[in-house]
């Protein structure tokens, strides 16, 4: 093209993607009059500042290809009046009604659970590690659980994060990466064990992950017909409301 005239390589560069540093994790926008992210996330300035999420390590990833549509994966996530019957095991070590919602509306929802019995949530009940950061008081017996539209699940334990990306395939077709992370200093001290925590929630996840595929194959009979949320749904009807706005 050098000999083309006037021909300008500037012309006919890539586009430019807006690009957000939030907590550790990078932000992609692809549309071309996007808010500055610290504008989008001023809500949740500091909010997560004592569980050092930029400093922690992912110490094991799990990808899960999961024929649900999206939408029904992030309601899963959003309530936990499911747990007793779905999850034996989490039900008896972090009770379905302990939950405590802070952020109620908007694109950030969620709020904590209990930790009633054990130290946390791993498949011996112990403390897989040292704890991420400066958990204070009786945020040691807690799990923090986050939804950041549109397509990231947030985890905090005292001794781990779980950090779950959904990526849409299709309308009935969802991969999701599952990252575990924990103290950049956890491995030299004695006691480490991410497996604990790791296979406790791969069993978890995939329980989830067949009641989505159900519920897919549910919505798309053509006798499906929407229900109403229980008293306990509160944050996936919070979440429905986000996404018709963003709509």
């Amino acid at each position: 093209m050098d000999a083309v005239p006037a021909f300008d390589k500037a012309d006919y560069s890539l586009h430019a993607v807006k690009l957000g540093l939030w907590e550790g994790f990078i932000f992609v926008n692809l549309t071309e009059k996007a808010p500055p992210l610290d504008e989008v996330f001023a809500s949740l300035a500091g909010k997560f500042g004592h569980w050092n999420l930029p400093l922690l390590r992912s110490a094991r990833r799990i990808e899960y290809d999961v024929c649900a549509n999206w939408k029904l994966i992030f309601e899963n996530y959003s309530e936990c009046y499911h747990c007793p019957g779905v999850h034996p095991a989490l039900a008896k070590i972090s009770p379905y009604d302990s939950a405590e919602n802070d952020l109620c509306e908007g694109p950030f929802l969620g709020g904590f659970m209990a930790i009633a019995r054990g130290a946390s949530l791993t498949m011996s009940g112990k403390a897989c590690a040292r704890p991420v950061g400066d958990i204070e008081g009786e945020d040691h017996a807690r799990v923090f659980y986050y939804s950041i539209f549109p397509n990231m699940l947030l985890s905090m334990h005292p001794d781990y994060v779980m950090v779950h990306q959904l990526w849409p395939q299709s309308p009935g077709r969802t991969l999701i990466e599952c990252n575990w992370y924990f103290h950049p200093e956890a491995a030299g001290i004695p006691g480490y064990n991410p497996e604990d925590a790791v296979e406790f929630w791969d069993m978890t996840n995939k329980q989830d992950w067949h009641v989505c595929e159900l519920s897919q194959q549910g919505i798309a009979s053509r006798a499906y017909q929407p229900g109403p949320y229980s008293p306990r749904e509160s944050i996936p009807a919070a979440w429905d409301r986000e996404y018709l706005r963003m709509m």
